[in-house]
């Protein structure tokens, strides 16, 4: 579990963003189908950006698998999804929310979307062991709780990212469900989306393990806020008083 009061030690890294919800949000909206192709090819889609572009344009694609199909169609419309909670202000970081957006991120691709686990899991490249399905539901009403103690948005955001992708809530799609809600509270709080890039991914792949393996959210935090305020540097604060 992340530990609130270490990560409120942390330097404020909100302050130097201005906070716009409108401005955000349509970015995010305009980014939508490079955050698609970039979050379907962490997880191994083959399918290239200009392929994704035309699948989302309602055009078929040949020489790919259906799963890979059906999970980028299933990853626009859990962003669609998430766009309109934030339209809607019904987005919240709860368990009715998440297993709404999950069923969406998962659907003909986990044993069960919609709903956390009913069995254990494990994570490949690492020797960490998820908690056991018993324990989910008292582990992330404690986690939401400490969740709501740190002060700053893009830590809070970054945390349930990492809280999520680490437990393992549900038997597959946790990292994209979880980037989701991380990116739901950004958008919340009028802050600019975090997008993991493609050419990336050995980078990010290898700290993730290197979290499971240790659970230290500091380490990782660190290198998920450097790459936030370069990916984002346009949208700083030009002056900082």
């Amino acid at each position: 579990m992340f530990e609130y009061k270490k990560i409120n030690k942390l330097p404020i890294i909100t302050k130097k963003f201005n906070q716009d919800k409108k401005y955000s949000f349509a970015m995010a909206k305009k980014d939508k189908i490079d955050f698609v192709y970039n979050t379907s090819a962490l997880e191994g889609n083959a399918m290239t950006y200009p392929e994704v572009q035309t699948l989302l344009e309602g055009i078929t694609v040949g020489g790919h698998k259906l799963s890979d199909e059906q999970q980028v169609l299933n990853q626009n419309r859990s962003v669609g999804l998430l766009f309109k909670m934030i339209e809607n202000s019904t987005f919240r970081v709860d368990k009715k929310t998440i297993c709404e957006l999950h069923t969406l991120v998962a659907r003909e691709e986990a044993l069960y979307w919609g709903e956390f686990r009913d069995a254990n899991v494990n994570i490949g490249g690492t020797d960490y062991l998820p908690p056991p399905a018993k324990e989910l539901n008292s582990i992330f009403e404690d986690g939401i709780k400490n969740l709501k103690l740190i002060k700053d948005p893009i830590y809070k955001a970054l945390c349930y990212f990492l809280f999520g992708a680490r437990t393992q809530f549900f038997f597959d799609g946790n990292k994209r469900t979880s980037r989701l809600v991380m990116n739901g509270i950004l958008l919340d709080n009028g802050l600019p989306i975090l997008n993991i890039k493609a050419k990336d991914k050995l980078e990010f792949n290898t700290k993730m393990i290197e979290f499971y393996d240790s659970e230290n959210y500091i380490d990782i935090l660190k290198y998920l806020t450097r790459y936030y305020e370069t990916q984002n540097a346009h949208m700083k604060i030009l002056s900082i008083i």
